[in-house]
């Protein structure tokens, strides 16, 4: 039995007359203009993209809201715009669930870590990978691959950060970095990697959204983007401060406590 409401859409879509899409990790609220009283200044990203790309997102919208709604729609053209827009930069719009045998976006991370040969920089509000995620990030980082994470300070649900320091404190020793993002909360979901492939989208690097919640990211190859969204992360790493191996042990032995039983509960989380 899971703790937390099962099934949800976490998808952050918007889409103007098919001409235009914005998808990322934004919601609806207050906290995200940064008027949150508990947290202040809110850290997000989301991508506003043009051109042929934006049909998927109308088209995940339109799925979705026929799921939602029970209405019948007629998938036709009236609901794509035509207009030509100039641009060569690759993008897949990418959606997972719990309604497909293929963990689609969890894979394209996984293939991302798997395929770097320089860096890769991660951005995400909650870290609590899987096995084979847990694996590839090792192994890249044993090979001499700059694996550098940023991740909340202050988080918003606690269960879920005990659970991921476990995790932080088990990649540190294979040389992973992190950092505790100070100046407010982080909510961005980013990966970028040898300044070519990138993501941004709604899916974190969680058990959760890899098995239980609807999700949609794009990803992103073009060197442009992805040299950008490097900068973007070395900048943010000027607001956090560096999780090292011996901070890490050196925290009492009540917070190693907390982190262990959370471990085992992650999945449930």
């Amino acid at each position: 039995m899971n703790l937390r409401v099962n099934y949800r859409n976490h998808r952050k879509i918007c889409v103007f007359d098919g001409i235009v899409g914005y998808v990322g990790g934004f919601n609806i609220g207050n906290e995200y203009l940064g008027l949150s009283k508990r947290f202040g200044f809110w850290r997000d990203m989301h991508l506003k993209i043009a051109g042929s790309a934006v049909n998927d997102l109308e088209l995940r919208f339109l799925l979705d809201w026929r799921f939602a709604s029970g209405e019948e729609i007629i998938f036709d053209d009236s609901y794509f715009a035509h207009e030509e827009v100039q641009g060569d930069t690759a993008i897949q719009i990418v959606s997972s669930g719990p309604d497909s045998k293929w963990r689609t976006i969890r894979n394209g991370y996984l293939k991302i870590i798997n395929s770097a040969r320089d860096h890769v920089y991660i951005e995400t509000p909650y870290f609590v990978p899987d096995e084979e995620i847990l694996s590839a990030l090792k192994m890249s980082a044993l090979s001499g691959v700059d694996i550098r994470v940023i991740v909340p300070e202050k988080p918003d649900h606690p269960f879920v950060h005990w659970a991921a320091m476990s995790y932080i404190g088990e990649l540190l020793e294979s040389g992973v970095r992190f950092f505790a993002y100070h100046k407010g909360f982080i909510h961005s979901k980013m990966f970028t990697s040898d300044g070519f492939v990138s993501s941004v989208g709604t899916a974190n690097l969680d058990i959760r959204s890899f098995r239980v919640n609807f999700e949609v990211n794009a990803f992103i190859y073009n060197e442009e983007t992805a040299q950008k969204l490097d900068e973007m992360f070395i900048y943010d790493m000027h607001d956090a401060t560096e999780i090292t191996l011996k901070k890490f042990n050196e925290r009492p032995f009540s917070a190693q406590t907390k982190d262990a039983i959370c471990r085992l509960l992650s999945p449930l989380l």
